[in-house]
């Protein structure tokens, strides 16, 4: 069974790999379980059972989120009979890192603008004054 966003075409109508690549592993990631189960994947390969056990869901439930994040390139499944080992591909990240990056000048931007602009407050704004430094008038016995 399909899910809604694998039945969504692209804007472009085109066949475009990369592109349906990148859909796939943003829609992966987009999911806080399947991001729970990357951060588990990145210290060691686990078992489908040891991924699932932080997970108020069912083992089933699981394995569908790790069925997305194959599909989108992020895990490679072995199974050994009825045994199924995950581990993490991050290459995938890399190109979505990559793509995220190129809209990197407009967030610059944005900071030069801020910078700009407490910059201009700074220097409207009269220097505050400290108050005059009090002498210690000797003490009366």
């Amino acid at each position: 069974m399909a899910t809604p966003a694998e039945n969504i075409l692209p804007i472009s109508g085109a066949a475009d790999p990369q592109a349906e690549q990148l859909d796939r592993v943003f829609f992966a990631l987009s999911d806080p379980v399947r991001r729970a189960i990357l951060e588990r994947l990145d210290t060691a390969p686990l078992l489908v059972s040891e991924l699932a056990t932080p997970f108020a869901i069912s083992l089933q439930a699981v394995s569908r989120h790790i069925q997305v994040l194959v599909r989108a390139g992020l895990v490679r499944q072995e199974r050994t009979g009825r045994i199924s080992r995950c581990s993490l591909v991050a290459d995938p990240i890399l190109s979505a890192a990559v793509w995220i990056n190129r809209y990197s000048k407009y967030w610059q931007a944005q900071f030069n603008s801020l910078a700009a602009a407490l910059e201009e407050i700074e220097t409207e704004q009269p220097v505050a004054r400290r108050p005059a430094a009090r002498t210690k008038r000797p003490s009366r016995r």
